[in-house]
Order: C-alpha cells, then sequence, then structure tokens
C-alpha cells in the first residue's frame, strides 16, 4: 500500500487523465487516487495526482497556473482546435508574416475572455460539450474570464500554406491553449489548430520532478511527494501547540494569526492536520487532513 501525498507523473501522448488514475491506482493498491486538473489525451507533461488523503488537496492544485510548451499550425482549421479532430478548412498562410503572427498573440495576453474548445469537457444541460459535438449538435459557449499571463513566440517554420510557431504559455486554470490557437487563426483569417502541447508546470510542480509511468511502475511506493512536504508547498505554514492541535483535529476553531488565505497547520510531531482560513479572530479548518 502507498502512502498520502501527491504523484506528479509525466503524462504521455494518447493516454487521457482517468487512464493515468487508472495506472497508479494499481501500482498504489488503491482506489483512492484522483488528478489536479485534466490533460487532453494528444498533451504530455505534468499531471499531479493525489493518493489516499493527498486526494483532499487536488482541489487546491486544479486553481494553480499553468505553464504549457505548444505548436500552433496556421492555415487549417479543425473541429476539435487540435491535431486529433477532423480538418474543417483550409486557407493558405503564406501571407501571414512573423509581425502579424506576434501581434495576434499580443491580443491573447493578459486578462481576456475566452470561448473554450466545443470539444471540451464542459457541461451543457448536464450533457458534455464534446458528447454534443460527437453527435453532429452544434454547440455555443459562453465566453470566460481567463488570464495569460505570458505568450512567448519561438520558432516560426514555413512550408507551403502552413505556418507553425512555437509558443509559451503561462496562464489561468480554465484557460484553453487549443482555444488560442483558433483564436489566433481566426484573428488572421487563416484559421488555426494545435498541433503539439505539453504541459511543463502545475504552480510549483515542474517536469524537473515529474516521473514517467514506466518509472512510477519500479518503485515500491509510487508517492513522489508525502504529504506534509506537499501542504508546505502548496500553503504557508503555522506550527501549533498540543492544545490547539487537539482542537483542531475535531473540526474546531483556534484564535486568528493575522495570516491572510488559506494556509496548513501543523501539530507539535511535524505532521499536517488541517487547511486553514480566518475569519474575524477565529481561524476555522477549511480541510482536515488528520483525523482525530
Amino acid at each position: 500500500m502507498a502512502t498520502t501525498g501527491l504523484v506528479i507523473v509525466d503524462k504521455p501522448a494518447g493516454m487521457t487523465s482517468h487512464d493515468v488514475v487508472g495506472r497508479l491506482r494499481r501500482f498504489a493498491k488503491t482506489r483512492r487516487v484522483g488528478h489536479g486538473g485534466t490533460l487532453d489525451p494528444m498533451a504530455t507533461g505534468v499531471l499531479v495526482l493525489g493518493v489516499e488523503r493527498g486526494t483532499k488537496l487536488l482541489t487546491y492544485v486544479i486553481g494553480s497556473r499553468k505553464g504549457y510548451a505548444g505548436t500552433i499550425r496556421l492555415g487549417q482549421s479543425t473541429i476539435t482546435d487540435d491535431a486529433e479532430g477532423d480538418l474543417t478548412a483550409e486557407t493558405p498562410a503564406g501571407g501571414v508574416s512573423d509581425e502579424d503572427i506576434r501581434a495576434g498573440l499580443a491580443k491573447l495576453t493578459g486578462p481576456i475572455q475566452q470561448v473554450p474548445t466545443a470539444v471540451s469537457a464542459i457541461k451543457v444541460n448536464g450533457v458534455r460539450s464534446y458528447a454534443k459535438v460527437r453527435a453532429g449538435e452544434e454547440v455555443e459557449l459562453a465566453a470566460r474570464p481567463v488570464t495569460v499571463y505570458r505568450l512567448d513566440v519561438g520558432e516560426i517554420r514555413r512550408s507551403p500554406g502552413l505556418v507553425d510557431v512555437d509558443v509559451e504559455v503561462e496562464c489561468s486554470s480554465g484557460t484553453y491553449i487549443r482555444a488560442i490557437a483558433r483564436d489566433l487563426g481566426a484573428d488572421l483569417g487563416v484559421g488555426g489548430h494545435l498541433t503539439a502541447l505539453r504541459r511543463t508546470a502545475v504552480g510549483g510542480f515542474t517536469l524537473a520532478e515529474a516521473r514517467t509511468l514506466a518509472e512510477l511502475e519500479e518503485l515500491a511506493d509510487p508517492v513522489t511527494i508525502d504529504l506534509n512536504t506537499a501542504a508546505e508547498r502548496l500553503f504557508r505554514r503555522r506550527d501549533l501547540d498540543a492544545g490547539q492541535a487537539k482542537v483542531i483535529s475535531h473540526g474546531g476553531p483556534i484564535d486568528a494569526a493575522g495570516i491572510v488565505g488559506p494556509y496548513a497547520v501543523f501539530g507539535p510531531e511535524g505532521d499536517v492536520l488541517a487547511i486553514m482560513v480566518e475569519q474575524g479572530k477565529k481561524a476555522k479548518p477549511e480541510l482536515v487532513l488528520k483525523p482525530a
């Protein structure tokens, strides 16, 4: 049986996030495994998984900033806005200049209103959007606010009728890189889609510490970041005395410490007990991690 905590996986192409969860359940010998934000089957890179009580931390992981490296192809549009979907239109992109590309991507940087790709897991009247599209229905999703903190243009490669643009993106949770490719192509009048995507970071978790599934399978315990370390990396730390720790372990409040936002509290033995939030003069558990 695995310990409790987080696992940083380097997801391979061709697998869904749920597929990866299934593999880790087998490695960890427990059903209590979840992921902190999906990656499309085409995409590779950082996928944060929680094991046992580590699954409770995933709600905070999901909202973290994300980092990506990808390639946008101009001159072709697809139904999925990526290379996995059927081609829907072709418009020669040879006349698009490097300056046009950089200007178009600049428009998609900062706080923006983004319409998610129609082939997504967003629910419309209780049904996944991708299911409606695959059933032949027209789907119109509402724009939602996201933030693209950084969008750097790398190599620009040209072939007859097509332009491939390498990009690096740092963005808020909920941002679709496929939609950036689609919107750039639409703005330039030639269509666009994503041909490659690799997630490089989820919050402070990066590819540098990610393990492949083959590497994880060889470990006696696939949990690579124990619960205490994970809590310290995700939150500010507050240490409690034995009396405070007992109150917290039963879900009770303690005196506030003047800390803004959620933070992790640790007992005298050094184990994380809960994630706390302060309201007025009291700090209350938002999430209890260690049972009484």
